[in-house]
């Protein structure tokens, strides 16, 4: 489109000031963008922060180990050379020997025999000592032959699996990490085998975890799904008091409800005693329900359970009433108008109160820690341990990492079967 000049030549458009409309509104959406994105910045900033970072860390940390290099670097380079057969040549223990007597007069810190000595120790239990008490005895040897002056400080060092460990933690990545994560572990033939029964511990945890969650999710659904039928049903001044007091558990502190089921559940706690009242149990029988799953799963489920109130509810409250009278007007008895009509419609709700339930029942540690006991507590009690007891960061990495894909796996198996497109949170 065009304008006549005075001149009665044509010419484009332009604003009062002269500027030519296409470039006033090419200006004015760039400067809605750029107000848009200042707008999200702050968000985009708080999630790169305190998610993108943290998990990203996580992944790294899970893979990265740079005890070896960064502790015998000389050794780390002629270490690969070995084909992991027989014993290293007399060059390979010469640099071994001037690396580790050059690390125990460093005092920089992570770059201590004690690291190293952990690292290894990782991978073989027991071996820690082999290294600190080596440690203190290297720098007598100052000459060679250093193979046979090495295996009279400790018979040990004639092991290739010392050797075979000490070349795998020689490189800044390994896998050996997730290897233990899923218990499994290097032999002294350097085949990766399963654990000893001793040290099976994380697969069984882990299914615990997710069988765990999947029955606080069904409990909470059972629970749930009159409970938000009522509040959607009910008059308008019933349905606000039952949901304050749906509401009213946030409004208590996670570590307050969780220590008064604690009070609740023990056995001469007030269920017990109610049972005991009622000779439903006799005293004799009290029944153990804390420090155990029982205790896990009735604090999870009480805590949880909003989160599956409220998706519910928000999905039923948009469900016109006059549905279930047409379909009982056409002959349907209430159960299957129910089946039929009601329920199809409610399957958004469903959807998002499991998804959002068992995604924060999968990762809880509050909760299982202080009822659970050692038979309730759940994977991420142990991610715990290592990163504060431990200390061993990377295997606590990579078995979050683990928890994480089975998270994003759980989402696309959803979004499959229902579609994130149609979850309704409220």
């Amino acid at each position: 489109m065009t304008d006549v000049t005075a001149s009665g030549v044509p010419g484009a458009i332009t604003t009062s000031d002269g500027v030519p409309l296409k470039v006033s509104l090419a200006r004015a959406t760039r400067r809605q963008r750029i107000q848009a994105l200042l707008l999200v910045l702050p968000l985009l900033l708080f999630l790169l922060v305190a998610f993108v970072l943290p998990i990203g860390e996580m992944l790294f940390r899970s893979i990265y180990s740079p005890v070896g290099p960064n502790l015998l670097p000389n050794f780390s380079k002629v270490i690969h050379e070995w084909d992991g057969e027989d014993l290293q040549p007399e060059a390979v223990f010469e640099v071994f020997v001037k690396d580790m007597t050059k690390a125990k007069e460093s005092n920089e810190i992570g770059k201590t025999i004690g690291n190293l000595a952990t690292r290894v120790n990782y991978e073989i239990p027991g071996s820690r000592g082999l290294f600190t008490k080596s440690a203190r005895k290297v720098k007598n040897i100052t000459e060679g032959p250093y193979k046979e002056a090495l295996i009279a400080l400790d018979k040990r060092w004639e092991n290739q699996h010392i050797w075979r460990t000490l070349q795998r933690i020689s490189s800044n990545y390994t896998a050996s990490f997730y290897l233990a994560a899923t218990d499994r572990k290097y032999n002294e033939d350097n085949e990766i085998v399963r654990a000893d029964p001793l040290y099976q511990i994380y697969l069984p945890i882990l299914g615990k975890t997710l069988w765990l969650s999947a029955l606080i999710t069904f409990i909470c659904l059972l629970i749930a799904y009159p409970v938000s039928y009522l509040l959607a049903t009910l008059p308008l001044r019933t349905s606000n008091m039952l949901m304050i007091m749906v509401l009213l558990p946030f409004w208590t502190s996670l570590l307050v409800r969780t220590t008064a089921w604690i009070a609740m559940l023990q056995t001469e706690g007030i269920v017990n005693n109610i049972l005991v009242f009622t000779r439903v149990i006799s005293e004799e029988s009290r029944i153990q329900m804390i420090y155990n799953q029982t205790g896990t799963i009735v604090a999870m489920v009480h805590i949880l359970l909003p989160f599956m109130i409220l998706p519910l509810y928000s999905v039923m409250k948009t469900i016109p009433p006059y549905y279930m009278r047409a379909a009982r007007s056409l002959g349907a008895t209430g159960t299957y108008s129910f089946i039929k009509v009601y329920f199809p419609q409610t399957i958004p709700g469903i959807a998002a109160g499991t998804l959002l339930v068992f995604i924060l029942a999968i990762g809880y540690y509050i909760t299982p820690a202080l009822v659970g006991g050692s038979d309730g507590l759940l994977i991420s009690n142990l991610i715990a341990d290592h990163i504060k007891k431990t200390l061993n960061w990377s295997l606590g990495s990579a078995l979050g990492a683990i928890l994480l894909a089975i998270v994003l796996i759980f989402y696309w198996v959803y979004n499959k079967l229902v579609g994130v497109d149609n979850l309704k949170f409220g």
